[in-house]
């Protein structure tokens, strides 16, 4: 996402200065995480966050929380899809669920973007509502996720939409159920029978599993109410652009979009909601 609003500001001149993208990825984003935190009022510093803003912290206990940051805005939140290569014989999200049930523990080998991240997590929601223990094995990002399963090196993957979308075009995965609580909004067909719009929720296929990803704009700590409201008023030129209605539809994303108060306390349900999850998975920093 950062790559694509850096290109669409660009485009349309929305910044006076270029917007320049650092990777800062190590230790499953501890490292831009901390960078910024360490940018005291330093407006010119921005960072995109998934939802690794909760694991990566209480996963490695590194010295950062979401609040020694200025949260500026819930740009979407990111779906995730239950998915299976097209030649599987699972057909629908119940014929996966019966099978992980009544099959042998570890059988079914289960693809992810890292550990005690989104992907592992939301495997361990699918455990424990099966009783059964899959095979979990992580790589370094979605797309490496997405081409193991068009290989056949594992039998499923949840991945984002946007990560899998050419390879349900190409006619090589299948899409089993999506984690949110309704179905996708997006009616243009994608494959000659099927749209987002078309793939059940997993909680109406029998599977008790929700979860969405933030997609979200922090800034340092300590910078000044004007400044936030610049970001504000850039990512609100951005949102009503055509181009991004056309991103979001790709990626299927929930466009949810939050600021302020509502933020804020979005913010403290969902790092409630992980450390929950992740005590129960056993993923908590000893």
């Amino acid at each position: 996402m950062a790559r694509f609003i850096q290109g669409v500001a660009a485009k349309h001149n929305l910044t006076k200065q270029p917007i320049v993208v650092v990777n800062k990825s190590g230790g499953a984003g501890a490292e831009g995480f901390l960078m910024v935190k360490g940018a005291k009022g330093d407006a010119h510093k921005i960072i995109i966050s998934l939802s690794n803003l909760f694991t990566t912290p209480l996963a490695t206990g590194v010295p950062f929380n979401w609040r020694d940051l200025t949260p500026v805005q819930m740009l979407a939140l990111d779906q995730f899809v239950l998915w299976v290569n097209e030649e599987s014989p699972h057909k629908t999200a119940k014929d996966f669920f019966n099978a992980l049930k009544s099959g042998p523990a570890n059988s079914i080998k289960m693809a992810g973007t890292g550990s005690k991240q989104e992907d592992q997590i939301i495997t361990v929601m699918l455990e424990k509502a099966a009783g059964k223990k899959m095979t979990y094995i992580p790589f370094k990002g979605g797309g490496d996720v997405a081409v193991q399963l068009v290989g056949k090196h594992v039998d499923s993957t949840v991945n984002n939409p946007i990560e899998a979308e050419s390879h349900w075009r190409a006619g090589k995965l299948r899409p089993l159920c999506v984690m949110d609580k309704a179905k996708l909004p997006y009616n243009a067909k994608l494959t000659a029978t099927q749209s987002w719009a078309d793939i059940p929720t997993c909680v109406s296929a029998g599977i008790p599993a929700e979860y969405l990803m933030l997609r979200g704009i922090f800034m340092p700590p300590d910078v000044k109410p004007e400044q936030v409201q610049y970001y504000l008023e850039l990512f609100k030129k951005m949102r009503d652009l055509p181009e991004w209605k056309e991103f979001m539809a790709k990626g299927a994303f929930n466009q949810t979009a939050l600021t302020g108060k509502e933020f804020f306390d979005w913010l403290g349900k969902n790092e409630q909601m992980h450390r929950e999850l992740m005590k129960e998975a056993g993923f908590l920093a000893k």
